[in-house]
Parts: C-alpha cells; sequence; structure tokens
C-alpha cells in the first residue's frame, strides 16, 4: 500500500435474500474505502467465510438458515474478535435488539435505513466503536422498562465515583467530546476513563457498556434525556 493511501476495510456480508445480499454489497462496494471479500447465504457459510477471510467487519441478516445472526456473531466475538458485527435486519423486535447485544454485536441496524448509513454504520464499527439505529436505542430502552431481571449493583463497586459518571453519560450516548463538557474535563480523559471501565466491566465496546448501566440499574428508562445524535456509541 503506498504511503498516504488509506487503509482499506474488508467486509463480508451475509443475508439469506440474494437480492438483499447483493445490494447490501454493492452499496459498500462501491466506497473507495471498502470492499467486499465474500457474501454468504446462511449462517454455517458465513461463519466458514468469517474464518477464511479474516474482515475487519462482518454484516450479518439475523434469520439465516442453519445458524441464525445472533449465533453467527456469538461465535465470532469468541473465535474472531478482531471482526466487528453489525446486524442488519427487517425485525426491530426487543428480543432480537438485546440478543444481538449480548452476543456482541458492534452495530444494529434496520433494512429500511438508507445507504448512507448503512456505509456510515461500516465504517464507525471498523474503526472500534459502536452505532445503533435510532429507532433500535428506544427499543433497547423499552425492554428494560418492561423489567431487566435481576440488578447486578455489584459490578458498580469495581468503578471509581468518576468512572461511575462517566459511564452514566456513555449510556446517554454522549461522544468523549460531549462528555469533557458536561463533566469539565479533557476528551483524553475521558476517553481513558472509558477504556478502565470496560475493562473492569467485562465488556468490550459502549453498547455493552450502556446495557451494563441499565442491568446495575445505574441509569433507569426515562431518567436521562436522549442521546443528541439518537446513537450509541460516537468518539
Amino acid at each position: 500500500m503506498a504511503a498516504g493511501t488509506p487503509a482499506m476495510t474488508r467486509v463480508v456480508v451475509a443475508d439469506d435474500q440474494a437480492v438483499v445480499r447483493a445490494g447490501i454489497a454493492a452499496i459498500l462496494d462501491a466506497e473507495p474505502d471498502l470492499t467486499v471479500v465474500g457474501q454468504a447465504a446462511d449462517g454455517p457459510a458465513a461463519l466458514t467465510l468469517i474464518a477464511a477471510e479474516a474482515p475487519d467487519v462482518a454484516v450479518l441478516d439475523i434469520r439465516m438458515p442453519g445458524a441464525d445472526g445472533l449465533a453467527v456473531t456469538a461465535q465470532v466475538a469468541a473465535r474472531f474478535p478482531a471482526t466487528r458485527v453489525v446486524i442488519l435486519t427487517t425485525f426491530g423486535l426487543d428480543e432480537y435488539v438485546y440478543g444481538a447485544l449480548r452476543a456482541g454485536a458492534a452495530g444494529f441496524l434496520l433494512k429500511d435505513s438508507d445507504a448512507d448509513r448503512v456505509v456510515d454504520a461500516v465504517r464507525v464499527v471498523a474503526a472500534g466503536e459502536a452505532l445503533l439505529d435510532p429507532g433500535v436505542t428506544g427499543r433497547l430502552i423499552d425492554r428494560f422498562a418492561a423489567g431487566p431481571g435481576p440488578l447486578d449493583a455489584g459490578r458498580l463497586a469495581r468503578l471509581t465515583p468518576r468512572e461511575t459518571e462517566v459511564l452514566g453519560q456513555v449510556a446517554r450516548g454522549l461522544s468523549n467530546a460531549e462528555i469533557a463538557a458536561v463533566l469539565a474535563i479533557s476528551p483524553a480523559t475521558v476517553k481513558d476513563h472509558v477504556a478502565v471501565l470496560l475493562a473492569k466491566l467485562g465488556v468490550r465496546d459502549r453498547v455493552q457498556a450502556t446495557i451494563a448501566a441499565y442491568e446495575t440499574g445505574l441509569i433507569r428508562p426515562g431518567s436521562v434525556a436522549p442521546p443528541p445524535h439518537g446513537g450509541v456509541g460516537r468518539p
């Protein structure tokens, strides 16, 4: 690669609908910094392809033959942690949203998202961040409004008071710069706090940190204003 040339993000697309799969691949492949290295029509084929190609990002449908997107996501998180997963589906049901995020997905978009948002999601996730469709954020909150199950407040004891404050702002969907402004600290300090609290909570990214904030009772549905950009995970 020539000096100064941006790194190419390698992507795998898996969807059991051929037309949808080809359309997503064409959208991504048309971008100068993205290349689709393979397509799969079912879960087992997706895992085989990911093992062979080691893509930066896998865009997975949830409902696929053989193994659904949730099962594939969990396998990718366990076996191929360098590959980040974006779930793209027509099904915005709460159990799918929550299941995909708990399985290790870094992004979740509905199939009615426009092409630019799909491209942006792949880039954001490839950069090590996380992104939720604005409608999905609401569904995630609604899931906890219905009852998150037993709260694990003990996990918060691992965090310092400042780290707990930062986690609360992460759960609101604020970027590092926005958190810095709210807490009157530098963005670099926020970045450090986020890295430490992710490690202490045993989660891989800001999306799972948001889930932890609800599970521990730090954040309750309706207790915070919606994030200014409608999603989770911008730096």
